[in-house]
């Protein structure tokens, strides 16, 4: 696909989807949730402590207002006050001495009783006259123990302060999330355990990449039937990697092992290994391994091994850090259980050109397995398991779009078929129809179609013959991949594209196919020189890519003049196309004055490249101005209709 956009594309979406937790068809358990969903808030704690404070002053308190002392005294002095009630808080004074005598039965002094007059209170005051004064008057009185207001005067005092302080402290540890729950649960693993049974991925529901699967049928029938293997003297890999580039399915058949076998699964990504405080990454190892071994049979599995295991050859740091210790942890325990008890470790990495070479020996990841792009016939698997649940149109044909499709991941077709679905919602249709696909996969690839966005007449023109550029070089060019459509409606980043997708999966292309490459990709920008005169940035990414092509042409393939069948990339290219270099970004094996003959036979090849496609265009300019005419009507050329207009060509 070429668009008329200087920007990089989007990255493409992933959806993830988890299956049910009753595997056998079991009915799922209400949501049991107290008090009906009810959730604790700080606002109902203060409300709780106000209440607490209304109702103790309330009602285990007096509301009398205090008076003064001195008139209270003189209320004592006049034979008003009768009794007294004395409390380190109050003085209380009552105008009713005590009840009267019913049934012969007579009340205590110190009885509580309800006061038939005026109550008076006041603060006490250390003054030895009143008892005397309380004496002389004949006035009762007494002291009362408030053990009820020490109680909650301690409650309120320090047991509710202490609580609430605790209560905040465990409520920002939780919101802290991570760095909070380290603190507390230190030398912890945060694997996601999954208990036998919970797991209802099977090997059925992995397709597109059978080879893969083939070598997991064996760990799967070792842990049904051990035996088998123990009494001919065989042992079983204690490590499996899964190498692939993301989105290929290595988690999903990890899962797929776990359900087959039926044991318990591990999960844990690499990442959760390493945290700020050194040696956490090693205890949680630790915690890891005695887990498993406890419930053994069962699998670990570590997602992006990557994380923990990069090598330790050029470690500038030492040997000190938390990483490292991890690694030294993680071959520790490797090499110190028996994969004959059942445990056995699943890993997955999309790049293993950075591991530790002692993680890969034997005795450790004894086996790596592939988990690569699936092929044709792995694709239309693919979607065939995705649109199960999908209602599909009977004109829907999953074997066109898995040829539409190459190069692309599992996740990338499970995102389609998606996409699809959504599309026929947003259309109001019942159905998925062949068209929802076709958009799924341009949506995809090209990026959301930008319908507000309105170009000017010169803009849209340029982008016209740019696409038409496109279109016809790549139809001139032997070998190239067809023409499937051509729009100047913008999509993501560019005004334009010509989208060209194989018709079947290609796994090494010549130098010729290169060269023709580098012309496609050259063809929009010479068409738009041909109807201004000039050049325009929308050109660029067509630029960076052809430049690219003729470096690796130059550099990585031997197909240069002067240094044919001699390989100038730097060394260690990992299994994914990844070279293995902890050297800075400006190293290379090679001189300045080789650098400087790549750089001239760069421009050399492109620029030959360039007028060839140029004079090609020419020699067809009446038909580049018909195909853009009709595209600038249009808006968009599918290929039946590109082909019309080329004339059988």
């Amino acid at each position: 696909m070429s668009d008329s956009s200087g920007n990089p594309q989007n990255d493409k979406n992933r959806n993830k989807g988890s299956g049910p937790r009753f595997p056998f068809g079991g009915p799922k358990l209400p949501d049991l949730k107290p008090f009906g969903g009810w959730k604790f808030s700080l606002i109902y704690l203060a409300i709780l402590i106000i209440g607490m404070s209304l109702f103790n002053f309330v009602f285990l308190g007096r509301v009398n207002p205090p008076i003064d002392f001195s008139e209270f005294k003189t209320r004592i002095s006049s034979g008003e006050i009768k009794r007294v009630e004395l409390t380190d808080s109050y003085f209380t004074g009552y105008t009713t001495l005590y009840p009267q005598r019913t049934r012969n039965r007579s009340v205590l002094s110190n009885q509580p009783f309800e006061p038939q007059g005026p109550v008076y209170r006041t603060v006490p005051i250390n003054d030895p006259e009143i008892i005397k004064l309380m004496d002389e008057m004949g006035v009762a009185y007494y002291a009362v123990s408030r053990e009820g207001s020490v109680i909650l005067n301690i409650i309120f005092s320090w047991v509710l302060p202490i609580a609430f302080f605790l209560f905040i402290w465990r409520f920002v540890m939780k919101r802290m999330g991570a760095m909070g729950g380290s603190v507390l649960s230190v030398g912890q693993n945060r694997a996601v355990i999954v208990a036998e049974g919970d797991i209802t991925t099977r090997f059925n529901d992995v397709a597109g990449v059978d080879e893969a699967k083939e070598e997991l049928v064996e760990v799967v029938d070792f842990l049904k039937n051990p035996r088998k293997y123990t009494d001919i003297g065989g042992k079983i890999p204690k490590g499996v990697l899964l190498i692939g580039p993301p989105g290929t399915g290595k988690t999903l058949l990890a899962r797929a092992v776990a359900g087959e076998a039926r044991v318990s699964f591990f999960r844990m990504s690499g990442a959760d290994f390493v945290e700020m405080f050194v040696g956490v990454g090693a205890a949680r190892v630790r915690d890891l391994f005695k887990q498993a071994r406890d419930k053994a049979p069962c699998i670990i599995f570590i997602d992006e091994l990557d994380a923990i295991g990069k090598s330790r050859i050029n470690n500038i740091g030492g040997g000190n850090d938390e990483r490292e210790q991890t690694l030294n942890q993680l071959l520790v325990e490797m090499d110190g259980f028996d994969a004959a008890k059942g445990l056995i470790i699943l890993a997955a990495t999309n790049r293993p050109d950075v591991l530790d070479p002692a993680l890969l020996r034997p005795g450790r990841f004894d086996r790596q397995v592939l988990v690569d792009r699936p092929d044709l016939k792995g694709r239309e698997a693919i979607l065939n398991i995705h649109a199960k649940p999908v209602k599909l149109d009977s004109m829907v044909d999953l074997s066109s779009v898995a040829r539409s499709t190459s190069g692309f991941s599992g996740a990338d077709l499970a995102n389609i078929v998606n996409e699809a679905a959504l599309l026929a919602v947003r259309a109001g249709r019942m159905l998925v129809s062949q068209k929802d696909f076709s958009e799924a996969i341009e949506k995809t690839v090209a990026g959301l179609q930008k319908k507000t966005r309105v170009l000017k007449p010169e803009e849209r023109r340029l982008t016209a013959y740019h696409e038409t550029g496109h279109a016809m070089i790549a139809a001139f060019t032997p070998n190239a991949d067809p023409v499937q459509k051509i729009s100047i409606i913008p999509r993501g980043f560019a005004l334009g594209y010509t989208l060209q997708l194989p018709l079947e999966d290609r796994y090494t292309i010549t130098q010729s196919d290169l060269l023709g490459k580098i012309d496609i990709l050259l063809g929009g920008r010479i068409a738009e020189e041909m109807i201004s005169g000039e050049f325009s940035t929308g050109a660029a990414n067509d630029l960076t890519k052809a430049t690219d092509i003729a470096r690796k042409m130059i550099v990585d393939y031997g197909m240069s003049d002067r240094f044919r069948h001699v390989a100038l990339t730097s060394r260690g290219t990992g299994m994914m196309g990844t070279a293995q270099t902890h050297e800075p970004v400006l190293h290379r094996e090679y001189s300045e004055a080789t650098q400087q003959y790549i750089d001239e036979e760069i421009a050399r090849v492109v620029e030959q490249r360039y007028a060839l496609t140029k004079e090609k265009l020419e020699q067809n300019r009446a038909l580049l101005d018909k195909i853009a005419a009709v595209l600038l009507e249009k808006e968009t050329l599918d290929e039946k209709e590109f082909k019309t207009l080329l004339g059988g060509l």
